[in-house]
């Protein structure tokens, strides 16, 4: 188990637990649905808990949970770091990611954290700067982040969200900077 890991039988954060099974409810009746809920192996999570080295931890709604670490030897013109933790599936991983080489139109949600951590984006009270679809990718999930700030972007516009829309609108900005200065 990672340092500072907690393994525990759903998830668990101040004694609250609460018990999530994976399935698929597509063409199941509703009994049928109750049945294998009630039936269903609980899912088992991970939780580090942040320590003062450490750039961020946390994880998603799909059960990947990481934490992220500067590597030994980052330097500032190569500023790399460690993120380990367990994937969706439960199995646990270790990636080493150069900050400099992320690619916002083709990233991973582990990669894109560590852009937002390292470049200290301001979440604006929120666990995250990344749009909201984020909470559904995986570990191997890559997709292009400035397409879905865009369409939050939109989407906010749409519903009349002026300050979410202009807080997205910020966002997004501060990884275009990024990939400016490269």
């Amino acid at each position: 188990m990672g340092i500072n890991g907690i393994g525990a039988t759903g998830y668990q954060a101040a004694g609250y637990t609460t018990k999530r099974t994976q399935q698929s409810a597509a063409g199941k009746s509703f009994a049928e649905q109750v049945s294998n809920a009630a039936s269903a192996k609980p899912h088992t999570s991970i939780v580090y808990m942040k320590t003062d080295d450490m750039l961020y931890s946390g994880g998603n709604g799909t059960g990947l949970s990481f934490y992220i670490k500067y590597a030994e030897g980052s330097t500032e013109d190569d500023p790399t770091v460690i993120a380990k933790g367990v994937d969706e599936n439960g199995n646990e991983f270790e990636q080493t990611i150069h900050i400099n080489k992320i690619n916002p139109r083709n990233a991973s949600l582990v990669e894109m954290t560590a852009l937002e951590s390292y470049m200290g984006v301001d979440k604006n009270g929120g666990l995250t700067s990344l749009p909201p679809e984020t909470g559904m990718m995986g570990l191997h999930d890559r997709t292009n982040f400035m397409d879905m700030f865009q369409k939050q972007i939109s989407d906010m516009k749409l519903l009349s969200q002026k300050k979410a829309a202009a807080y997205y609108q910020y966002s997004m900005q501060a990884y275009w900077d990024f990939m400016n200065k490269k």
